[in-house]
């Protein structure tokens, strides 16, 4: 009985010592922090159970050879990037058949819509509608790095009413998804009287061919080199050139309305149909259409690497690899250089890429051009003002060169509307500028 008495005293005691402690706030922290840990603990594990259950269910419908629908039909799925020949993989599509109707009529339905978003910046062609071999190849007009263009017939036929037209036969190395591109872009401009109009193409096999309209007399610049002698005794030269440069820049304020950036505007790429009311912007092989870019930033060149023409590009394309309109109104700057030297070599004078780079970053430019106009020279500079933000933009640059012109209103018409008050045109043609346009073709 002692024992047990002093067992219960023993207890008594200690009860009476743990009633009378108290826990202070320390204390309470300590615990609700622990807590809190499990409870956290908790929330992520059943999270990573569900995950993980998610990522079994999909790698077992993988292995058995089932279709997800909801992964096909993602926009962002890599089964449809452009890249893509197809919208979905051949195998997948036949697997189509074995499942149950329901599921390949949804997923059907999704295939459509997806071809259906693609198609509207895609060119809708099936297959080949000619080949090389259906082309008749009568004269080079110009080579590039990227194709060659040719003065060119069909051995039979015309192509859509065109008996005569200009072609592109692009070289190796030129992917399909960049022809896409370019025939996207240029149908993308539709009828515009200043840039070269694409008539029908073929991108399905190599080497890709694009057809175009018939231009009489090649580029601007074989064409102001072969006739340079008659062009510099004419008294109306900077009038003729100035109007010249008025189409482009209209052809390059088109560009802008459509949020086309051309990347590679030069002398070589403007071709001649009637000098100086009929010249064409061409060349679409590097234009990035921005409403098809995923943000702001993507002015920013997604290969840096690629070749482009270093001579033409702007200061903050090397410093930032940025390359904007206003690099276009950069290069607009470098090309009214070029006509007012009848086609000579901007930085002739450089000969490696190197020193070419390091003239442009270092804010050195081209030696003014002997013989031009005051209007234009200053024009010229503005395009080749720093920060890029200061250039003017080519709606500028179109009424600039529209005040030039009409203070040359005693010469001829320059097709605009806006520069003519009355229904009347003037019918005076440039005797010297009828010789050129009757001179054997190109």
């Amino acid at each position: 009985m002692n024992k047990d008495d002093d067992m219960m005293a023993s207890l008594n005691n200690s009860t009476t010592q743990f009633s009378n402690m108290k826990l202070d706030l320390p204390h309470y922290l300590l615990i609700g922090v622990f807590l809190l840990t499990v409870l956290v603990f908790i929330v992520l594990g059943t999270l990573w159970l569900k995950k993980y259950r998610s990522l079994e269910r999909t790698i077992r419908d993988l292995r058995g050879g089932r279709p997800l629908g909801n992964v096909l039909s993602t926009p962002d799925s890599p089964l449809l990037s452009p890249a893509s020949p197809s919208p979905y993989p051949v195998t997948l599509t036949e697997k189509l058949g074995k499942e149950d109707p329901e599921e390949q009529t949804s997923l059907q339905r999704n295939k459509n819509r997806s071809v259906t978003n693609r198609l509207l910046w895609r060119p809708p062609q099936q297959g080949p509608r000619f080949t090389k071999a259906d082309l008749s190849l009568l004269q080079l007009i110009k080579a590039g790095k990227e194709g060659v263009f040719y003065k060119a017939r069909m051995t039979r036929g015309t192509c859509k009413g065109h008996g005569m037209f200009t072609c592109k036969i692009t070289k190796e190395g030129v992917t399909p998804k960049r022809m896409e591109m370019e025939v996207s872009i240029m149908r993308k401009l539709v009828h515009h009287k200043n840039i070269l109009q694409l008539l029908d193409w073929n991108t399905t096999e190599e080497p890709y061919v694009l057809i175009m309209e018939f231009v009489s007399y090649g580029t601007l610049r074989r064409f102001l080199q072969t006739h340079k002698d008659d062009l510099t005794s004419d008294p109306e030269l900077q009038s003729l050139l100035t109007i010249a440069s008025y189409h482009i820049a209209l052809a390059m304020e088109h560009l802008r309305s459509k949020m086309v950036v051309h990347c590679d505007l030069a002398l070589r790429n403007i071709m001649v149909s009637r000098f100086p009311w009929e010249v064409k912007v061409s060349e679409f092989g590097l234009a990035r259409d921005l409403t098809r870019m995923k943000s702001r930033h993507s002015s920013r060149r997604k290969l840096p690497r690629e070749r482009v023409p270093l001579r033409w590009y702007p200061p903050e394309y090397f410093r930032i690899n940025y390359y904007s309109f206003k690099g276009d109104v950069w290069a607009f700057g470098i090309v009214l250089w070029e006509i007012q030297t009848f086609g000579t070599l901007p930085y002739h004078d450089l000969e490696t890429p190197e020193a070419v780079v390091y003239h442009i970053c270092a804010g050195l430019k081209n030696k003014d051009p002997e013989g031009c106009r005051p209007e234009i020279l200053q024009l010229m500079r503005n395009c080749w003002m720093e920060p890029y933000t200061s250039r003017p933009s080519f709606s500028d640059i179109v009424r600039i060169l529209e005040d030039i012109m009409e203070n040359d209103s005693d010469y001829v018409d320059v097709e605009n509307p806006r520069l003519l008050e009355t229904g009347e045109t003037d019918s005076h043609d440039s005797k010297s500028v009828k010789r050129y346009i009757s001179t054997t073709q190109l």
